[in-house]
């Protein structure tokens, strides 16, 4: 219990964004220096970690969600519509700088997971958030190896076996059934594509 309970903290949605930002300027792009790295992570962490996690103590003091799983629909949509605002300010900040437009792709990619997520929720169907940041995470990667003929396989397959365990320790926790895990993986994966695709 206690591991899957860890991997579920370590892999949450609101850690995977500086995760992958991180990975990105380790092995992706050189085009500004470290401390401007430095300064960019610091401020995806802000926005995607802390922000979200100051919202949720609010919420939850407030009565609003009952606790930080936010197991419910009901309690899930306002964090959903909140993070889709951040996830796009964030996009369309990072696309405006010509060095760091596949990032705030990255970010606009995971805002569309979130629109559509939160339109399903209309239809009663809830997805895994976790596996939603897995899934924009892995289609990232894959695309930004296409593009620019990059051998990041190696962190593709690593993500694929964490989205895997991810999944395994969710369904232990009996926190999603298998097919809200497939949904979200899904949406990650395609809205990922699209962006690049429309944009």
């Amino acid at each position: 219990m206690r591991f899957h309970k860890v991997i579920s903290t370590l892999l949450h949605p609101i850690v995977v964004p500086t995760l992958g930002v991180l990975l990105y300027f380790s092995f992706v792009s050189q085009s500004i220096n470290r401390k401007q790295q430095l300064l960019l992570l610091a401020l995806v962490f802000g926005i995607t970690y802390v922000i979200p996690l100051l919202a949720l103590i609010v919420l939850k003091s407030l009565g609003f969600i009952e606790d930080f799983q936010v197991k419910t629909i009901k309690e899930r949509r306002f964090p959903v519509i909140f993070m889709i605002v951040l996830f796009y300010l964030l996009g369309n900040t990072l696309a405006e700088l010509p060095t760091l437009r596949d990032l705030g792709f990255l970010f606009y990619g995971t805002s569309l997971s979130l629109i559509i997520i939160y339109f399903l929720f209309s239809f009663q169907l809830k997805s895994s958030l976790h596996l939603v940041s897995m899934g924009n995470a892995v289609s990232f990667f894959l695309i930004i190896s296409n593009l620019y003929y990059a051998s990041l396989m190696p962190i593709v397959m690593v993500l694929i076996l964490l989205s895997g365990l991810l999944a395994s320790s969710r369904l232990y926790l009996k926190a999603h059934t298998p097919k809200e895990l497939v949904f979200g993986f899904s949406i990650g994966i395609l809205s990922q594509l699209a962006i690049f695709l429309l944009l």
